[in-house]
């Protein structure tokens, strides 16, 4: 029986405690990052809103695979509590106001979000978009705070993975990509 992906689904690699999400940055955030296990003021901008991705070939396309600048050249795979990232979904807001919102209702809920929620097509191994959703969660403010002292549990740099599977794809070896992708599976429970 053939079944369809929901237009918009959480999906990761999780389990009980933990979920992965991804983010993109330069040298000197990574290194830092992964020393210390979390982000660290300076060179990481606490005041800047942060975006953390579950989609593994979501976040390729948004770094190119790690090549599309030096400021996404580290590809950084961030395991984080299943609290906080509940905590950030219950505590968010549409990056896009609702239909019929006024522009003062709008700016108000915004104010009183520390997170945004977006949804954008998720990729293929092409990074061609597909005809369902990944999500993009925004960090600010106090979810931030909580992201960097409390959420994160461990930090991975997969640069090397991300380089692996892209030029399998650039040489065509579909197959052989596919098995290294990460096994990311609907988010239940949530």
């Amino acid at each position: 029986m053939i079944t369809s992906i929901p237009t918009q689904q959480i999906r990761a690699v999780y389990n009980n405690t933990t979920i992965r999400v991804y983010q993109a940055y330069s040298d000197v955030i990574a290194d830092s990052a992964l020393e210390y296990q979390t982000f660290v003021a300076p060179p990481f901008k606490i005041e800047r809103m942060t975006w953390i991705k579950p989609s593994f070939l979501w976040m390729m396309y948004r770094a190119g695979w790690g090549f599309k600048d030096e400021g996404q050249k580290r590809i950084l795979a961030i395991d984080i509590t299943r609290e906080g990232f509940e905590w950030a979904l219950a505590h968010s807001c549409s990056s896009h106001s609702a239909p019929n919102m006024s522009h003062e209702e709008w700016k108000q809920l915004k104010n009183r979000s520390p997170v945004r929620i977006q949804w954008d097509p998720e990729r293929n191994l092409l990074l061609q978009p597909l005809p369902y959703r990944a999500i993009q969660i925004g960090l600010s403010q106090e979810a931030v705070q909580l992201y960097i002292k409390e959420w994160i549990q461990r930090i991975t740099d997969i640069t090397p993975l991300a380089h692996k599977i892209n030029s399998l794809v650039i040489n065509q070896q579909m197959d052989e990509a596919k098995k290294l992708l990460p096994p990311e599976s609907p988010l239940l429970g949530i």
